[in-house]
């Protein structure tokens, strides 16, 4: 190439003169202060960062309580710094991968005593994992913000089986245990052989039950048996239901389905199944599911309508009516992990959107009606309940701040302000001195307390670990004298089963005193209130009260062909409803295993549990 010359100048090197070669110089410095400068300071340089500065040199993003606007924006942006846009929403950290050695699972959760047949069994579980860990790093390894499980797996306290699959050093306690897994297999059993691919079984007449609550959806115990399968050690069934939940599940199906039962049965149930075994077949089905239920958040309001179609969406959702307390508040747990795992930042959206709403509107004397107008954000009615329609909205707030390894204030702030609003107008002492929780009807009290707010007992427990000393001790006594209450309503039956309601007025304490309230359908809620209060107290009355609740199950509830709900529970002469409910394998049956077994299989201090009792695991903060 041929330069030329300028007069008066001396040319040197190739061609170039010392002006010049100093002009280049200086633009090319600038070039590369220009794109280090971009890449360091534009806001969406956050990945290019991570190829030069190590991560101890990035900061996470954390959002308060600050303007709406800053949190919008926030969930705006993609996943930066290790974070999904919902921990930036909710102020999730992940934890640190320096408090504590990397682990080894696989050996920790060979049986340290036992049989051969435990090995087996554990090499199995190590095998499935190994397999799914090989499957999620060939996936993901190339993209640092894709959910890493072998990642998770590491940021756990302890094995999600516990150091021993959580046996009991106890023989008696392990024998208990046993018998529990000999009742989950009983009930599995049947269900495969007469009620295959339905909802549920019909152990009497020994055919399936489909019904109306979940659309056209099939395999709700399917589902609803994986993770409790697989914490049963009971590896061939698990592989069963895992095979049809990969070829039979089809979720492009029409029909009228319950948002709140999809939502906590199904997608928790995938949700719950992927992270203790990291099988990318049930991630994949939960997100795929979870994309489906958006559309019923398309109202004036953004609260959800109770009834969804998974295949269509023609109808207005102006006929949807009121929304209930209980279905559009227990969305949260899984819809933060549906989240992280499809790093889509919508689905925190919707349900921050909602705590939004119920934070902006007045309520009664600080309370939550249970009925809310998806169209004008209204409350329809001034019923308040802790039991039916009410309850798992209060048990997602308190879980959301447990699950957010208690870094989501705003959820913290919600429960206890709800929780002393109940306490001043719900909680009630008998004659006969039981702590009950009545309900709440414009300002009159109605003295029943349901079945389903017996589950209140374990989530005042687990809520009574913050704040001082002796409000700790005041939560934990409301815990346990709740628990007692429900302990109650099953001793005084003739079946030592639990009513579905019970009162304590006209001179009646903790009994059902009309008919049409005097049935049990197999319902887990005050044996998980057992569980919960074993594990804080270790005081050997609940596994005792657990063994009680056993011995009346196989009496009065096991057929021939499965378990039964009963239609009396007064009577001994038992009439059977003829239905084995899913959440019996999902929820009675996993909460009777947890409170036989060790403290370590399914640790809270990892694991939290939706209201079908599907473990998620806690973001833990670094």
């Amino acid at each position: 190439m041929v330069f030329r010359k300028l007069p008066g100048v001396s040319a040197s090197g190739m061609g170039l003169r010392l002006s010049q070669k100093f002009m280049f110089l200086l633009f090319l410095s600038g070039l590369v202060t220009l794109c280090f400068g971009a890449l360091f300071f534009l806001p969406d340089s956050v990945r290019l960062k991570r190829i030069f500065l190590s991560k101890t040199e990035i900061q996470p993003v954390t959002v308060g309580s600050g303007s709406e606007n800053d949190v919008r924006e926030h969930l705006k942006r993609p996943k930066d710094q290790g974070m999904t846009s919902a921990k930036v929403e909710a102020g999730i950290k992940l934890k640190s991968q320096s408090r504590k050695p990397p682990v080894s699972y696989e050996a920790t959760e060979v049986r340290l005593a036992g049989g051969k047949a435990q090995e087996d069994l554990n090499l199995s579980r190590s095998k499935t994992e190994s397999a799914s860990e090989k499957v999620t790093s060939s996936n993901h390894g190339a993209n640092s913000d894709t959910f890493s499980y072998k990642k998770f797996r590491r940021c756990l306290f302890k094995p999600p089986l516990g150091r021993d699959s959580g046996r009991p050093a106890d023989p008696q306690t392990n024998e208990r245990r046993e018998k529990v897994k000999e009742m989950m297999k009983f009930a599995w059993d049947n269900y495969k052989r007469y009620a295959w691919g339905k909802n549920e079984l019909r152990p009497l007449t020994r055919n399936g039950h489909i019904g109306n609550m979940f659309g056209g959806l099939r395999g709700a115990s399917v589902v609803d048996s994986l993770d409790t399968l697989y914490i049963m050690g009971l590896m061939d069934e698990y592989n069963d239901a895992k095979e049809w939940v990969k070829t039979s599940l089809d979720l492009n199906s029409n029909g009228e389905a319950s948002l709140f039962e999809v939502n906590i049965r199904y997608v928790g149930g995938l949700l719950s199944a992927y992270y203790l075994t990291g099988e990318e077949l049930f991630k994949n089905k939960a997100v795929e599911l979870g994309e489906k239920l958006l559309p019923a958040f398309n109202t004036p309001t953004g609260i959800p309508r109770g009834v969804i179609n998974l295949g269509s969406w023609s109808w207005g959702w102006a006929s949807a009516g009121s929304s209930i307390l209980a279905e559009f508040g227990t969305l949260h747990l899984e819809f933060v992990h549906l989240t992280e795992l499809s790093s889509n930042p919508v689905y925190t959206e919707k349900v921050m959107n909602i705590r939004k709403l119920l934070n902006k509107i007045e309520k009664p004397h600080g309370l939550y009606p249970n009925f809310l107008s998806p169209v004008s954000g209204n409350w329809v009615q001034h019923h308040v309940s802790i039991g039916g329609l009410g309850d798992s909205f209060y048990e997602y707030l308190i879980k959301s701040y447990l699950m957010s390894d208690k870094t989501d204030d705003d959820a913290k702030k919600m429960y206890y302000t709800a929780l002393e609003a109940i306490e001043a107008n719900l909680v009630q002492k008998s004659p006969g001195g039981l702590t009950y929780m009545a309900e709440w009807r414009g300002g009159i009290l109605d003295h029943k307390m349901g079945h389903l707010a017996c589950f209140s007992g374990g989530m005042i427990g687990i809520g009574a670990d913050d704040g001082a000393a002796e409000k700790r001790q005041h939560y934990l006594d409301l815990a346990a004298e709740i628990t007692h209450t429900c302990h109650e309503s099953y001793t005084r039956s003739a079946t030592k089963l639990g009513p579905e309601a019970f009162r304590f007025d006209s001179g009646a304490e903790a009994t059902a005193t009309r008919l049409s309230d005097r049935y049990y359908i197999l319902r887990p809620e005050v044996i998980e209130s057992y569980m919960y209060m074993w594990r804080l107290t270790h005081d050997p009355k609940y596994r005792e009260w657990g063994w009680e609740a056993v011995e009346a199950l196989e009496q009065h509830c096991r057929v021939e062909s499965g378990f039964s709900g009963i239609r009396d529970v007064y009577t001994t002469s038992v009439s059977h409803d003829n239905m084995q409910q899913s959440f019996f394998l999902s929820e009675t049956l996993k909460y009777l295993y947890l409170l036989f077994s060790d403290d370590d299989l399914l640790s809270l201090e990892d694991w939290v549990f939706n209201t079908e009792a599907h473990p998620l695991p806690i973001i833990q903060g670094g």
